[in-house]
């Protein structure tokens, strides 16, 4: 991760510029801290929010199955494909109809092995929205809590945001938030259910 991000310097300013003359007339200037972070960081597997890891390999685990049935499809279609070329390049005649046999073969695999690998996508989309759902709700509500004991009053995420280029290494807060939260959050209290 790059340490240094430029946020949208001339448009901050000019909103800073703007509040603090608008809170000027009327006598309250806000005081407070910006910060950044960077919640791509969060799920990064060895520095990372340790639940999302053990989510991640919740999920591994519940779709080791299906994807050792993918991984058996797709040398299946190999080996047909494979086969095919063979045959269609031999030096001895070949009837034409087994070589179509085979080609019908492959397309009906094709087929069925898309048909599987779209479900077996979708499937994994909705369980790791299942699971990740109350974690980001946790982290979010943890997020906040964090801000008020540090005196933060506005976190700007810069894996999020397009615009931030440039913040200085005393304005990123994600390695203190991920230590902080990992310790107050244990990996051990993470979702175990299985999807029906």
């Amino acid at each position: 991760m790059i340490s240094k991000k430029i946020l949208l310097f001339p448009i901050l300013l000019i909103a800073g510029l703007s509040a603090q003359s608008a809170f000027a007339q009327t006598g309250n200037v806000p005081v407070g801290k910006i910060a950044v972070i960077f919640s791509e960081a969060f799920q990064d597997a060895k520095q990372g929010i340790a639940k999302f890891t053990v989510i991640q390999n919740q999920l591994n685990a519940e779709f080791k199955g299906p994807q050792t049935e993918l991984d058996a499809a797709a040398q299946k279609v190999q080996s047909l494909q494979d086969e095919i070329t063979k045959l269609q390049s031999s030096a001895a005649p070949v009837n034409p109809k087994t070589v179509q046999a085979k080609m019908d073969q492959l397309d009906q695999l094709k087929t069925s092995s898309q048909r599987k690998l779209e479900d077996t996508q979708a499937l994994y989309q909705k369980r790791r929205t299942d699971l990740l759902m109350p974690l980001q709700e946790d982290v979010g509500k943890a997020l906040d809590v964090f801000a008020k004991a540090h005196g933060i009053t506005l976190i700007i995420d810069g894996s999020q945001v397009p615009g931030v280029i440039y913040a200085a290494d005393t304005m990123d807060v994600t390695r203190l938030f991920i230590t902080e939260y990992n310790a107050n959050h244990p990996a051990t209290a993470a979702a175990t259910t299985k999807s029906q």
